[in-house]
């Protein structure tokens, strides 16, 4: 092979790649940096997951649901979990801080503060679950036939 042959080839093969990356949108650097974060964050994720805390915030979540007539959807998305009701979310997200709760009102996030797995889960829920918007009141009419 000619050098002008190989040096075609090279660039061919450079060209493709810097395709491949801006498809994906994103290149090497930023996927390292994002597994960098993920790995700092897999500890927190893991106490998450099997924390009593969680158990309890979950269990709390579905009384106060219950209570004011609000089926709670809960999720484990990835390490995040996902309590959900009338287009408002609960997220905890893990992060190599720690352990965030983020409010989400109409796929907007609203507020994030950081979670402590040693305090009472009880108060996050009814913070929560207090900001939902009221149930229609043509729901109520329906059921109440």
């Amino acid at each position: 092979m000619s050098f002008l042959d190989n040096l075609e080839s090279n660039l061919k093969s450079m060209e493709s790649r810097e395709e491949r990356t801006d498809q994906n949108g994103r290149n090497a650097r930023s996927r390292d940096s994002e597994r960098a974060r993920t790995q700092a964050s897999a500890a927190h994720a893991a106490e998450l997951r099997k924390s009593p805390y969680t158990a309890d915030l979950i269990r709390q979540a579905t009384r106060l649901g219950f209570a004011s007539r609000t089926k709670i959807h809960l999720a484990w998305l990835g390490t995040t979990l996902r309590l959900e009701a009338r287009g408002h979310k609960l997220e905890l997200r893990p992060t190599p801080e720690g352990i965030v709760a983020a409010f989400v009102e109409n796929n907007a996030e609203v507020r994030t503060a950081p979670l402590d797995l040693s305090g009472n889960p009880e108060s996050l829920a009814r913070e929560w679950v207090a900001s939902l918007p009221p149930i229609p009141a043509v729901m109520v009419e329906e059921e109440l036939e």
